[in-house]
């Protein structure tokens, strides 16, 4: 019975970290029509919805990718991630 509490313990690890990738792999696997309901969620939390849309909407296409949640998260999508404006700024949200 002392291998017990090791193999729970060892369970609930191996779930977390599903449950972390499985996010991280729903982000990078996009097809072109999944791009405006992922963008919608991007830019729910924003008020500035209208250019958060149109610069998510271009950097999914393009990349094929929206890092999961409202903010942050970039490092999820490279190329969505290192996509800059002419002034070295980031250009999705």
């Amino acid at each position: 019975m002392a291998g017990r509490p090791y193999t729970s313990l060892l369970l609930l690890v191996s779930l977390l970290l599903l449950i972390t990738f499985s996010d991280i792999a729903e982000a990078t696997k996009l097809r072109p029509s999944d791009c405006k309901p992922k963008c919608t969620y991007r830019c729910s939390a924003t008020s500035h919805k209208k250019p958060c849309m149109f610069f998510c909407l271009k950097c999914c296409s393009k990349c094929l990718c929206v890092p999961p949640g409202t903010y942050g998260n970039k490092q999820v999508c490279p190329c969505y991630n290192n996509w800059k404006t002419k002034e070295g700024g980031p250009k999705c949200p």
